[in-house]
């Protein structure tokens, strides 16, 4: 069986309760990030929905995709000190 290798981007996030709540009303279905390595990162809305809090999302995240660049994961991380 041929192994499996995950490509993993890690980026911050900082999105209003106002903006998420214009996503959720169905105006925006993506979401547009730029990784610590300078790429840009656009995955689903939907993969959020476990981080909203009544603020918003903040914070750092780690999206993960396998050979064909389907999202496998996203995961909230801490900051690197």
């Amino acid at each position: 069986m041929p192994e499996t290798r995950l490509h993993q981007l890690e980026f911050y996030l900082e999105i209003s309760a106002t903006k998420l709540e214009n996503y959720y009303r169905g105006r925006v279905r993506e979401v547009l990030a730029h990784s610590t390595d300078g790429r840009r990162v656009r995955f689903p809305l939907s993969l959020l929905r476990p981080f909203v809090s009544h603020s918003g999302v903040q914070g750092w995240f780690r999206i993960s995709f396998d050979q064909s660049m389907r999202c496998q994961s996203l995961e909230k991380i801490d900051a690197e000190a």
